[in-house]
């Protein structure tokens, strides 16, 4: 009986150092190093091959609003190794041991761990054809039904709107549960996004899932098709240009990527790819001045190539929509004052009612400060005249909305615009507190915390 529990303890001893064997082998090794490069912080991990790992290291990187200079990925075998050339967004190598540390733990673990930051919020999920207005009628719908708004971020891209808002119950200040009310939201939201001409394609959905929000938009964008439609007019003028090639002696189709360069790039590339159940093996990420030239060599998941045209001119098609969505169009408004109820309504009623249309938002709210951010476009997606803006600007608050980008457009014709157009871009975010700056910066939301 004794050898029997003995034997049993050393079987036991021996399966705990068998599992501390597979987590050390599947646990990422990070290095992060200062020194290798002069203008660029180097990040390094090699991980057990994993689809998505790459997804899941690019996402905690762009989520600490880094950028991705350059970077080298291979994963042939059961190995993978990572080096990304990251620097702040002034440029600078990382010096903050907080950012540091926080970005080891987090590249270490990704195998583990799961976090967001939007536990005890109800995520809503919108999507329907974009129109002038129908963000300010979205917010008022919510703000009729008692729905504080914590978060959201609203991307819009060919005639089409992806919207993820995170809320709360305004009188409980707890994630709205009740099924009554949630079928209340949703037969509200649903009526608003279909309007005249929408029944078939608007969606709704409430849900209290955790999600890393941008990822879920692309998911929501692409489940649109929003890629199939035709495209509208862009403001910049600088399409991205995909090209996928068939490389016959290793068994990969090559994605060559070349466009402006911009935070979250890589991203949004990783994040379609992945989505698309295609497995990155090796690429190549550079990035000179305001370009970035990015090359992958993929495989679907079952190790065969891409094999039709049909589904490379998808491929190239789903590219351009990912990287378009987040692009920049219109003058960027950043709202910053004391958070109150209906206050969205009513900053976006006032966009309505002047006629400019909001192609992009994000949305936050940090210790009873609301910090957002629009970019707006007249009512047919062309630049929004700056008058109107200041218009705008005066209605809600000369000092709590301000200008803080405006496309080149504005400054071609520096002898009739660019004394308007400086004027206006030269007004600064509303100065905040440090811990306001620094959580919105965590967030993803400002630049620097300076």
């Amino acid at each position: 009986m004794q050898m029997q529990r003995m034997e049993k303890m050393e079987w036991h001893a021996c399966q705990d150092e068998y599992e501390k064997l597979v987590f050390r082998m599947n646990t990422p090794r990070v290095v992060i190093d200062n020194g290798a490069c002069p203008a660029a912080t180097i990040v390094k991990v090699d991980s057990a091959r994993k689809h998505g790992i790459l997804l899941e290291a690019v996402q905690i990187l762009t989520d600490l609003n880094l950028s991705i200079k350059k970077a080298y990925i291979s994963s042939d075998g059961r190995w993978s190794m990572d080096v990304f050339h990251v620097t702040d967004q002034n440029g600078k190598k990382l010096t903050d041991e907080s950012v540091i540390s926080y970005m080891e733990q987090s590249l270490g673990t990704i195998h583990y761990t799961s976090t967001s930051d939007y536990t005890g919020l109800t995520a809503l999920e919108l999507t329907g054809t974009d129109r002038v207005g129908l963000l300010s009628e979205v917010f008022a719908v919510l703000a009729d039904l008692q729905c504080d708004i914590v978060e959201a971020k609203v991307w819009t891209h060919n005639g089409r709107i992806a919207s993820l808002i995170y809320v709360k119950d305004c009188n409980s200040g707890s994630p709205i549960e009740d099924s009554q009310q949630i079928d209340r939201i949703e037969a509200r939201l649903r009526n608003v996004l279909k309007g005249d001409n929408d029944i078939r394609s608007a969606k709704t959905s409430v849900s209290l899932a955790v999600t890393h929000t941008e990822r879920r938009l692309h998911q929501m964008m692409f489940a649109d098709r929003d890629y199939e439609r035709e495209p509208v007019l862009q403001l910049n003028g600088d399409s991205p240009v995909v090209t996928v090639q068939h490389w016959a002696e290793r068994g990969y189709s090559v994605v060559n990527v070349e466009c402006k360069d911009r935070t979250k790039l890589l991203f949004d590339v990783v994040c379609t790819l992945t989505d698309m159940e295609y497995v990155v093996f090796h690429a190549t990420i550079d990035t000179t001045g305001n370009r970035a030239s990015l090359e992958f060599c993929i495989r679907h998941m079952d190790g065969t190539p891409i094999n039709s045209e049909a589904e490379r001119q998808r491929v190239i098609l789903c590219l351009q929509a990912a990287i378009e969505r987040r692009a920049s169009e219109g003058v960027r408004l950043e709202l910053c004052t004391a958070d109150r109820p209906g206050l969205l309504a009513e900053v976006t009623r006032t966009f309505r009612e002047n006629g400019l249309n909001v192609t992009r938002a994000e949305i936050s709210t940090t210790l009873g400060t609301a910090f957002n951010v629009f970019y707006v476009t007249d009512a047919v997606g062309n630049p929004a005249d700056l008058k109107i803006i200041e218009a705008v600007r005066q209605r809600i608050g000369l000092s709590e909305l301000r200008v803080k980008e405006v496309p080149l457009i504005y400054h071609r014709s520096p002898e009739s615009e660019g004394e308007e157009a400086v004027g206006v871009a030269g007004a600064v975010l509303l100065s905040l507190g440090s811990l306001v700056r620094r959580n919105l910066y965590n967030l993803g939301l400002i630049r620097s915390c300076t």
